[in-house]
């Protein structure tokens, strides 16, 4: 076991929102040298993962090299559910076979940054356990919840102040999740500061059922210029599948407020050393180093090379009309409200002909309902340029 206190105080500290009970407590574990068993589950609602689980591959590659015991819990059971987290709807839910289509290239995608050779990283499914409870033991289970401790978590309140319906499988969530942790006997749980709840859920049946202290180790969240994390469901997804030439363009359009939180999250990488140089060389910095995990340093190079050539090769003014806007407006309302364009149905027109062209992403714009999420720099037609700005 290593127990360096500089890799270990980094480890509990960067991209790290909060630890339960609190960061010395767990700090005092790992310098003792005690080997702890830790876990970060993945519900696999999506056949592919993204930069918002890069976060947590990166968290648990310093503990695996620093000796730990790193499980990946695949939810093959809970995804059935659909994690009802910052929902304001009922999701979808999913039969055990898609389930298990979705989850086939979990491993590679994983690989690309823990060590799958190394014996103290084990992947395990919790429908394994979970189908084998008997109705006595739901009861058992159930009764170490209240109802009213459920009904706090700001989701469920939402719904039930606008009228929309929370189900009683909804409230079974957290208590699957909170199983998984007993079963498994885990020192530590991981995961995004917005699985807070369901984590500590863990934490309190594991006192109440095992009479030990789990920790609960959560981290901060990437979030877009409206707030809104990075992720499947919003829509502004990057995922590990993604080409290292669309990892690098999407990385371009963030917007500047993303790049240290990109930096601190996202990378191995000190912002420090770059504090001084301009937004955009900060990015391109940013998004070499994101490729880099992903996909590789050769593709990284080229992911650059190719970005940097193609925006040069635009013959972009150095010059052009700039438009500030909020994010979550619709793009073709902010042309059109700019007398950039003369109406919407120019918009469409020119969406549909790919007159539009996303010059950081090195992109035709196809969605002509494209809410603007960062800084945009666009060619519209052959001539016009515009830069949009939050």
């Amino acid at each position: 076991m290593i127990t360096d206190e500089k890799k270990i105080d980094e480890l509990l500290t960067r991209g790290v929102e909060n630890v339960y009970p609190n960061k010395e407590a767990l700090k005092k574990v790992l310098m003792s040298g005690k080997k702890i068993k830790l876990y970060f589950g993945i519900d696999p609602t999506s056949g592919t993962l993204h930069l918002g689980h890069l976060v947590q591959f990166l968290k648990l590659k310093k503990f695996q090299d620093l000796g730990h015991e790193v499980v990946i819990l695949i939810g093959d059971f809970t995804a059935q559910i659909g994690d009802p987290t910052d929902k304001q709807t009922t999701r979808k839910q999913l039969i055990h076979k898609q389930v298990l289509e979705n989850a086939k290239g979990y491993k590679k995608q994983i690989s690309k940054i823990l060590d799958l050779k190394k014996l103290n990283l084990n992947f395990v499914h919790n429908a394994k356990w979970i189908n084998k409870l008997k109705p006595e033991d739901m009861l058992e289970l159930a009764s170490h919840f209240t109802v009213s401790n459920l009904l706090t978590r700001s989701m469920f309140q939402d719904r039930i102040n606008t009228g929309r319906e929370v189900y009683v499988h909804e409230f079974l969530y957290p208590i699957f999740q909170a199983y998984d942790a007993v079963t498994m006997n885990v020192d530590l749980q991981i995961g995004g500061n917005d699985q807070m709840f369901n984590m500590l859920a863990g934490r309190d049946l594991m006192k109440r059922k095992k009479h030990k202290e789990m920790f609960v180790l959560t981290t901060k969240l990437l979030v877009d210029p409206t707030g809104k994390k990075m992720g499947k469901t919003e829509g502004n997804m990057i995922t590990l599948n993604d080409s290292a030439n669309e990892i690098f363009g999407k990385v371009m359009s963030w917007s500047d407020n993303m790049i240290v939180p990109g930096f601190e999250i996202c990378t191995y990488l000190d912002f420090s050393t770059f504090a001084n140089e301009k937004p955009r060389d900060q990015k391109i910095k940013l998004a070499h180093e994101i490729v880099k995990i992903c996909q590789g340093e050769d593709a990284a190079n080229k992911a650059e090379e190719n970005f940097i050539n193609t925006f040069q090769k635009k013959e972009i003014p150095e010059e052009m009309e700039e438009i500030k806007t909020g994010a979550g407006e619709l793009l073709g309302e902010v042309l059109v409200k700019n007398k950039i364009l003369s109406s919407k149905s120019e918009w469409r027109r020119l969406v549909e002909g790919n007159g539009v062209h996303d010059l950081d992403k090195n992109i035709n714009i196809t969605d002509q309902n494209m809410k603007v999420s960062g800084n945009l720099t666009l060619k519209i037609g052959k001539k016009r340029f515009v830069k949009i700005v939050i």
